[in-house]
């Protein structure tokens, strides 16, 4: 994994999955969802992994901008 990323459970919604991580900001720990369209929590992993370096450029770019809703950076689907 990653240095700076850690990915937390998240629970299942019946239409979707949504991926929770935590990304690092130098001593600062922030809270990120990414909402997917995916049926599966494999699926939605999947897709993070494979996406995770835009994810997090996003993340930081929406933490810079101060866009944090309720404790969290949220992120859709690219």
């Amino acid at each position: 994994m990653p240095k700076g990323m850690r990915i937390a459970p998240e629970v299942a919604s019946r239409d979707a999955q949504s991926v929770t991580f935590i990304l690092a900001f130098g001593t600062v720990r922030q809270m990120c969802r990414l909402q997917t369209t995916f049926r599966t929590q494999g699926q939605a992993f999947s897709y993070l992994h494979r996406y995770r370096t835009q994810f997090e450029r996003v993340a930081r770019e929406r933490f810079a901008l101060g866009q944090i809703e309720d404790g969290l950076i949220k992120l859709t689907m690219l």
